[in-house]
């Protein structure tokens, strides 16, 4: 029943102080914890410190609390300085109480080393191994338990003149103190990182490749360590237990004989020696006459029993308790009985036992931590340098430099690197010469495979001129004039999706198949149409082209077109201003089988002009993300409408360039333009 009290009572100080830490971090948690906030931290739990040794709970004789709670929970939650503060109003507020006022006075020094370490603890643990943010439930929970380990630990260091007070006091103290101080901060640990949006089940499965190297390295030098400690713990006991078991029986021994000495000499002041008792007994009805227990009766059947085991020393209960017990036969009548209860044989054993698990603790946890920090610090820190380094060359950053040397390996992984980079570098360069070399080939071939001339010989009835220049080495728009006999002229511009490499594939294998269809007489849709199965045929790219395809015939002056989802024509009337031609549209090539192409006439006079372009022109961007657009085009046109179409386009070319600025090209601009002079006489 006692205990369930205490555990009540200490359940509801403990909750107070979780409180404490929520309603405080709460206050704290949208400001910047200045110096006078850090003071302030230090004092409220500093208060509460004290407060926690004057309002103590009663159990079995002792006093205790949760006192270092207050500078832990400031130095690991809030600021190490506050920690501090905390610590040394509580530490020596403990001391002053139990030296002048009684409070706990046995206790007082260590105590009060405890409460201020404990600041000073939480300082280095905050600012050394989570690096100012909060540890996780289980961290802290171990840091409670430990500081309340040291504190029960100094309690033995001071006052080794008197180890079995000492004994009693942590033997009755330690196991609650160090719970509820634990769990007190565990507990305020996970709500802190609930309310945050910081809490991470700790205890979540994750795959191998998703634990840190450190944390797999701490959990093993847990797992080791702790296996050591408690070996070599019960090791000790065992041994303990057999050297305090054959001292007793050599003590109880000599006790005996000594004692039956005095008693057959006829003294009858013999007073007990240390822990051992002694009976001097009637057998008759068991009545202990003299001794550590007079006055007391055993019955004669126990007194009958205990005769036979005369010049014996034996393991038995005796008045109720398990002892070691000595009996010796004084007369016919009566019989010595000398005893030592098994806690008065073994608390010496139990006190090392105690000293020796709480000093391991202390040894386990400081060796932990230092080698988890070492480790951290040679090793884990130096990976995640590498690791940094290399993130930034695999994202194409092949001018880092690992430069880590803080020991020869990572000095020879750093070269190791470095100089596979360099190599990477060499093959990367000689690559990209040969594949510029390579495009400057294919550039060469694409740019000659566009008709260049635009003066026929004996033919004057067009003026006509074309650019294409491609976003990338190479591109997918391509353009083309011809004969196709010697009244008709075929005029062509497309557009390939996509860039580069296989955009301009795809263009060559279009501008062939356009080229071979118009030559055997086939009108602009049976060109469309034909151009299209062609393209369909083995297109597993799923790429298309849009074209624009007009046939002019020279004699009369009619324009017969079809579009294939390029973009509209700008016609100019001789006279009048570029205007877009809206024309019929139909899907672009290569789109879907069986396209149905939709053609047109335009009647031109002399002086018309024909202007077409890819979707370079109008759709190019300028620093502000603007397009250039269809309306800006005309304008430009219209500029320059009465000059030539060799000085037409590259105006239009300057339009853009100025429109666009610094911002890059992203997309072939073509263009071809052309003027009707006159009727063809042939």
């Amino acid at each position: 029943m006692h205990t369930f009290i205490m555990i009540i009572k200490m359940s509801a100080v403990t909750l107070l102080y979780i409180l404490l830490i929520v309603a405080m971090w709460r206050l704290t948690r949208d400001k910047k914890i200045t110096n006078p906030w850090k003071v302030l931290i230090g004092l409220v739990f500093g208060l509460s410190s004290v407060l926690s040794t004057h309002y103590g709970i009663s159990y079995e004789g002792m006093i205790i609390n949760v006192r270092d709670l207050g500078p832990l929970s400031a130095g690991l939650f809030f600021s190490p300085v506050s920690g501090i503060i905390a610590g040394l109003i509580g530490g020596i507020e403990r001391y002053i109480a139990g030296t002048y006022f009684g409070v706990g006075s046995y206790t007082r020094v260590a105590c009060s080393v405890a409460t201020c370490v404990a600041g000073f603890v939480a300082m280095g643990m905050n600012a050394c191994v989570f690096k100012g943010k909060k540890p996780s439930p289980v961290y802290a929970f171990f840091m409670g338990a430990f500081m309340e380990v040291f504190h029960m630990y100094v309690v033995f260091i001071t006052h080794r003149d008197d180890l079995h007070s000492a004994f009693m006091v942590v033997k009755i103290c330690s196991v609650p103190m160090i719970m509820f101080t634990g769990i007190g901060l565990a507990l305020s640990s996970y709500l802190l990182q609930v309310l945050s949006g910081e809490w991470r089940n700790p205890f979540a499965k994750k795959k191998a490749e998703e634990v840190p190297v450190s944390t797999r390295f701490q959990r093993w030098l847990f797992a080791v360590t702790f296996l050591v400690l408690v070996a070599g713990f019960f090791f000790f006991y065992y041994l303990q237990t057999g050297s305090e078991y054959q001292d007793s029986i050599h003590t109880i021994e000599e006790s005996a004989t000594h004692i039956k000495q005095r008693i057959l000499d006829g003294d009858n002041n013999i007073e007990p020696e240390g822990d051992v008792s002694f009976d001097h007994m009637i057998l008759a009805d068991g009545y202990i006459n003299n001794g550590t227990h007079k006055g007391m009766t055993v019955g004669g059947d126990e007194a009958n029993s205990l005769k036979s085991l005369a010049g014996k020393t034996v393991k038995r209960t005796y008045l109720g308790k398990k002892s070691l017990l000595r009996v010796e036969a004084i007369d016919p009548e009566h019989i010595l009985v000398v005893s030592m209860t098994n806690e008065q044989v073994y608390w010496y054993r139990d006190a090392q036992a105690y000293e020796t698990g709480l000093s391991s603790i202390l040894l386990f946890t400081v060796t932990y931590v230092l080698i988890a920090y070492l480790v951290n610090m040679i090793v884990v820190n130096n990976i995640q340098k590498i690791n940094g380094s290399l993130s930034k060359i695999t994202n194409g950053n092949l001018d880092e430099v690992v430069d880590v040397r803080s020991s020869s390996e990572f000095a020879e992984l750093s070269d190791d690197i470095n100089e596979t980079v360099m190599a990477l570098k060499g093959y990367i360069s000689a690559a990209e010469k040969k594949m510029e070399q390579e495009l400057t080939l294919a550039r060469i071939i694409q740019d000659s495979s566009l008709p260049k001339s635009f003066n026929f010989p004996d033919r004057d009835e067009i003026e006509i001129y074309a650019t294409m220049k491609p976003a990338k080495e190479v591109g997918g728009d391509f353009y083309d004039f011809f004969h196709v006999d010697v009244n008709r002229m075929a005029f062509v511009i497309a557009d390939v999706s996509g860039k580069g490499i296989p955009a301009a594939l795809v263009m060559m294998r279009s501008k062939t198949a356009i080229r071979t269809v118009a030559q055997e007489g086939g009108t602009p849709a049976d060109i469309i149409e034909k151009t299209n199965e062609a393209l369909c045929e083995g297109n597993d790219a799923e790429m298309f082209v849009t074209a624009w395809i007009g046939i002019l015939d020279l004699p009369t002056g009619l324009l017969t077109c079809a579009n294939a989802g390029h973009e509209y024509p700008a016609i100019k009337r001789a006279g009048g201003e570029y205007e877009l031609f809206k024309d019929k549209h139909s899907l672009a090539l290569a789109a879907m089988d069986g396209l149905k192409a939709k053609q047109y006439d335009i009647e031109l006079e002399p002086g018309d002009k024909v202007f077409v372009y890819s979707d370079g022109i109008p759709e190019a961007i300028n620093e502000n993300v603007e397009q250039y657009g269809t309306e800006r085009m005309i304008e430009a046109l219209n500029l320059v409408k009465n000059e030539t179409m060799r000085d037409t386009l590259p105006a239009i070319t300057e339009s853009v360039n100025i429109f666009k600025g610094k911002a890059d090209q992203f997309d072939d601009m073509t263009m071809l333009g052309f003027e009707f002079r006159h009727y063809s006489k042939v």
